[in-house]
């Protein structure tokens, strides 16, 4: 649960991912606050046990079940997801594989499902929803990438840290493009998974709202970049 609150009555949200971690932390605090949330996964029962929980706590929400690296599931669950919901206002681009091997024992297919579903998947989900978007008017959209992308962890595995550093430069890319149809792009670059979902789930929370409405283009540290600081504080 976050500590701070944001007024998202009305809006829609597409979170990939999650049905754990992360994903799942920033489904249930957009849902929390008001947004109704489809919550995709690999996993359709975790996915919906997700959206179970949401549901528990007084919210709306439906359990979508993709893999974001195949273009045509993509679609599907963009299309159910404005079939529950009419619209998508914001996409959270949560989904992400760690294979953690040295790069002298990186197989082809590690490497290569890693970069299908942490970078294709995201763009794939990008490109699409955003079309969305501009035929309504504009949208937010959040990608998650490891902290460790700027770091160079070798705990991490290469294939995760090189999927990291092309969701940064991808994050800033599509927010030159997609600005002038009124849609903002940033990244949070997120500690480990094991360290605290609450940030993350503040952080997104910031990036929805009306305080960010000026940013994007923007790698925000959870819990370390300045304006998420003063806003978290001051929301507190």
């Amino acid at each position: 649960m976050t500590d701070v609150e944001v007024d998202l009555a009305g809006r829609t949200a597409l979170v990939t991912g999650a049905g754990a971690g992360m994903g799942r932390a920033i489904a249930l605090a957009l849902a929390a606050n008001g947004a109704s949330v489809a919550v995709s996964d690999l996993n359709i029962e975790r996915a919906d046990r997700t959206a179970e929980a949401i549901r528990a706590a007084g919210g709306i929400a439906c359990a979508l079940h993709a893999d974001v690296s195949n273009r045509f599931q993509v679609a599907n669950m963009i299309e159910r997801a404005r079939d529950a919901f009419g619209g998508i206002d914001i996409l959270v681009n949560a989904v992400a594989i760690l294979h953690a091997e040295p790069l002298l024992h990186v197989d082809e297919w590690s490497w290569r499902r890693q970069i299908e579903v942490n970078i294709t998947g995201t763009f794939f989900c990008t490109q699409l929803v955003a079309r969305v978007m501009a035929d309504e008017g504009g949208g937010c959209v959040i990608n998650l990438a490891s902290i460790e992308a700027s770091k160079a962890s070798v705990p991490a595995g290469i294939g995760f840290i090189t999927g990291g550093a092309g969701l940064i430069g991808m994050t800033r890319q599509a927010a030159r493009e997609l600005a002038t149809h009124h849609i903002r792009v940033n990244c949070i670059a997120t500690p480990s998974p094991a360290e605290s979902k609450e940030e993350v789930a503040n952080a997104a929370l910031f990036l929805c709202s009306d305080a960010a409405k000026s940013l994007t283009g923007q790698v925000l540290e959870a819990g370390g970049g300045s304006a998420f600081d003063a806003w978290h504080a001051a929301a507190k």
